[in-house]
């Protein structure tokens, strides 16, 4: 038995590849997912496993005959009985492309949210990605999950075994809070999912009140960020609200620096990495029920290190964020607890390690799991 086990580490080491969009590659594009599969990749290669990392470019997940093609290329590249880990956002736009190398690879398909459940999707194409994703999963030698959230769904959509590996968070200092607790941190890439829309509105009713709100993040949907702008100068909050645009890792560890609660207000969320990056820190978090944000968020012994409203929800997350900014006693309460939950959370080896192990138990191609 310990021998298979050691013969099973060799092989693995030997050759794994990791297929991703190409921001994840390059380091580019710093999204959620993106993030995750670089750490994925490095604490791979940190514990012993030679792994190629590659870029599948593509408009996933609508991609075009050529961004299949392409796929098929990188997979034709792979050898016979490889492990192969693809990205889900690829992985599950493609299963005509997977069908063929089903047999002859041993293929896991890392899921960061269900395909179908992107915001605002006409119900057709909800289904028809759904559909996709459930062709492609089946397939899959085994399917990964970042969050106990999306794995439920999965299970529930598809009716499979899903594995739940978590991401990580680097150690970080702690924040310097002020006194009034009035500096407030959006990060999000500039989207209808994660609702600065909704943030908009939520802190047009607490005019009243003190506070600075920025928000950090890449414009990828023009139209969008360009209404939430419009929104922000029609309710005269331009010199309050500030869209600051993507950041390099040194500016975010900045604001973060400079913050006293996390505000994510997203319609949805797989896990919401964001948030353990902001208690990582000590900084308290007022987020958006949904997903795996509670699994982000967690609680400690003297509650959860933040507040949780309903979705799309603005007067709910004007009477969160009022909360933390009127009553001391608040703050005090989920400043204690987020620097508890500062203590619990894992480093991205672990989560790492975790990955690992799904991997050594795959099986040989042709074989059943």
């Amino acid at each position: 038995m310990w021998q298979a086990v050691v013969e099973e580490d060799r092989r693995l080491a030997a050759h794994l590849a990791f297929v991703a969009p190409p921001g994840a590659v390059s380091g580019a594009e710093p999204t959620g997912g993106n993030i995750y599969d670089r750490r994925m990749v490095e604490g791979l290669r940190a514990a012993g496993m030679r792994v190629t990392f590659t870029a599948a470019a593509g408009s996933w997940p609508r991609p075009s005959r050529e961004d299949r093609a392409g796929l098929a290329r990188v997979l034709d590249q792979i050898s016979d009985d490889a492990p192969v880990v693809l990205d889900g956002l690829i992985a599950c736009s493609a299963p005509d492309v997977l069908a063929g190398h089903a047999e002859r690879l041993r293929l896991v398909v890392l899921v960061h949210m269900p395909l179908g459940d992107d915001v605002g999707l006409p119900a057709q194409v909800a289904a028809e990605l759904a559909d996709r994703e459930r062709r492609t999963l089946r397939m899959a030698r085994a399917v990964v999950a970042t969050s106990n959230a999306t794995a439920d769904r999965l299970r529930r959509s598809h009716g499979l075994d899903v594995q739940v590996v978590e991401p990580g968070v680097d150690p970080a200092p702690g924040a310097r809070p002020s006194t009034r607790g009035d500096r407030l941190l959006c990060v999000a890439s500039v989207a209808p999912v994660k609702g600065q829309d909704v943030l908009v509105d939520a802190l047009a009713a607490l005019t009243d009140l003190p506070w600075h709100c920025r928000c950090v993040g890449a414009e990828r949907h023009a139209d969008f960020a360009a209404s939430v702008r419009r929104r922000i100068a029609d309710l005269g909050l331009t010199d309050r609200i500030v869209l600051a645009g993507a950041q390099t890792d040194d500016q975010l560890e900045a604001s973060y620096a400079e913050s006293d609660l996390l505000v994510l207000p997203s319609r949805a969320e797989s896990y919401g990495m964001v948030v353990v990056e902001a208690l990582a820190r000590g900084i308290p978090v007022v987020a958006s029920a949904v997903g795996g944000l509670l699994e982000a968020v967690g609680t400690t012994s003297i509650g959860p290190p933040g507040i949780l409203v309903p979705p799309d929800d603005p007067p709910a997350l004007a009477a969160a964020v009022r909360t933390w900014l009127t009553s001391r006693a608040e703050r005090d309460r989920l400043r204690g607890a987020a620097h508890e939950r500062r203590t619990a959370l894992e480093p991205w080896s672990a989560a790492a390690r975790r990955f690992a192990t799904v991997l050594r138990r795959l099986t040989p191609s042709g074989t059943a799991s």
